[in-house]
């Protein structure tokens, strides 16, 4: 594929809000991570939450879309000057060339689950004040988002679980080199929700400990949440340390509703064919962000598939034990971490992994240590077998 400029690009977690906040808390790393007290939830894991969501106002005329996944959306866009941004694009543009590619998970489902509480007792009816289009719909997001910046042209919500907001930057890509538009707003949003605490509990995945990606005692996740956004352009010539989306590699297991293949097939299918897209081989990697949810099966299987790939030649780590799994906004979130490894000249660690499994034969970082990264990628693999590789690199 044609290199695509990252010409703005912002992350907001449990780490905090904005760039800042995350590299500091990955190069002293810190965890975001604590013991779950989210709404009633009564679990025994814990968790990564957005200080400040509830506070978050949406303006009066967007009052429709109020629900915890479009607050924490605002909150990322209004971050790191990334709706400046946006702004000057549409300006460039106009209004029906910029896109809007987001993705995400459960969306607004908490904005149901409390309608829920408040149904009428007799006929069960949800009140009146509920619009489940503009909360609890996967669309939401996106026609949020679309409509907060004035836009007119395509908009898109992709939801394949933990893959989404990976799979939002090879959408975009697509379109851009089609020509149906000049820009994207490409990224991903999800919040902290009963459905999902709950759900992943029941899967016996979750955690009694902050999460320990890689590590030979894990035993499940931390969930979390997050947003993160790019602004994807087209630019012949970059500037010297620009950030640049140089391959995107999709692939689907058809293996398990909730386990991945066992040999990492889909994995590694996802990472070749980002290698190809970008026109680059197994050594020219510096660094790979697994997708390192912590699950004793997921680890080994994406462990089995980059050993197959990069032997244990490339540093690699999971980033999650610092931002907990913030489902279908991770792809965006650690893609967003990898643009800070690129710019920042540092390899993110492992914070809660202690004992790196011997059985998975890769060079895992337990600490972050100072190093130059020109290329790196970055995996996100979600339920279903749907999977996503990106490979980031820095313009010369």
């Amino acid at each position: 594929m044609t290199p695509l400029l990252l010409s703005a690009y912002t992350a907001t977690t449990c780490l905090g809000r904005g760039l800042d906040a995350t590299r500091n808390a990955l190069r002293a790393g810190r965890s975001g991570l604590v013991p779950c007290t989210f709404e009633t939830v009564q679990l025994d894991t814990w968790m990564g939450e957005v200080a400040k969501v509830d506070a978050e106002q949406l303006p009066a005329a967007l009052a429709i879309y109020d629900c915890r996944n479009n607050r924490l959306t605002q909150m990322g866009l209004e971050t790191d000057g990334f709706a400046d941004r946006v702004r000057e694009a549409i300006a460039h543009y106009g209004k029906s060339r910029v896109g809007v590619f987001l993705g995400t998970s459960t969306a607004g489902i908490l904005q149901t689950e409390l309608a829920y509480r408040r149904r009428d007792a007799e006929t069960g009816a949800l009140p009146d004040d509920f619009h489940y289009r503009t909360t609890h719909n996967s669309f939401s997001l996106a026609e949020f988002t679309r409509d907060y910046f004035g836009l007119e042209g395509m908009a898109m919500a992709i939801s394949t679980a933990c893959s989404s907001s990976a799979k939002v930057f090879a959408a975009a890509a697509r379109q851009l080199e089609l020509g149906t538009i000049d820009a994207a707003i490409v990224g991903g949003v999800d919040t902290l929700c009963l459905t999902t605490l709950y759900g992943f509990a029941s899967l016996q995945l979750t955690s009694a400990q902050p999460c320990r990606p890689y590590d030979a005692a894990r035993n499940g996740i931390s969930v979390g949440e997050g947003a993160a956004f790019a602004l994807l352009e087209r630019c012949e010539q970059p500037a010297p340390g620009s950030v640049l989306l140089l391959g995107t590699g999709e692939s689907s297991d058809a293996y398990h509703m909730s386990s991945p293949h066992p040999e990492g097939l889909g994995a590694r299918m996802a990472m070749e064919a980002a290698l190809r897209s970008a026109g680059l081989t197994a050594g020219d990697i510096d660094y790979i962000n697994l997708h390192g949810t912590s699950t004793p099966a997921n680890d080994a299987a994406e462990g089995k598939a980059v050993s197959a790939l990069f032997a244990n030649r490339v540093p690699c780590s999971s980033t999650k034990g610092a931002t907990g799994h913030t489902l279908g906004a991770a792809g965006a979130v650690e893609a967003i971490i990898c643009a800070l490894t690129l710019t920042d000249g540092f390899l993110p660690g492992s914070p809660g992994t202690e004992n790196v499994d011997p059985a998975i034969p890769v060079d895992y970082l337990l600490k972050t240590r100072d190093g130059k990264v020109s290329r790196a990628l970055t995996n996100s693999f979600g339920f279903g077998g749907s999977n996503c590789s990106l490979i980031l690199g820095v313009a010369k």
